[in-house]
């Protein structure tokens, strides 16, 4: 008896929609980065101005994690690999 398999079709606005699902790259406080490490990454990588990268850095250190990107999974996931081998601690949300 042949096994019977049910093909599941999606339309086009429901494969977009997937695709435009939002992620956020994470930073988190660590004990081993700089202020100015982190500040100097946040120039670097992601385009923020130094007052930026120095708001961002007191975020994390006072809160313990910030939002610092928002887009598509693979983007995010980019991002996280530049950052970790910078030394950063991230994760995609």
């Amino acid at each position: 008896m042949p096994t019977e398999v049910q093909e599941e079709t999606l339309t086009l606005e429901e494969i977009l929609a997937g695709l435009k699902e939002m992620h956020r790259l994470i930073l988190w406080n660590d004990d081993h980065n700089t202020f100015d490490h982190v500040i100097y990454c946040m120039m670097k990588y992601l385009d923020y101005s130094e007052s930026q990268g120095e708001k961002i850095a007191w975020k994390v250190h006072n809160e313990g994690k910030c939002a610092v990107l928002e887009g598509s999974f693979t983007e995010m996931e980019i991002y996280r690999k530049i950052l970790q081998q910078e030394g950063l601690t991230v994760s995609v949300d």
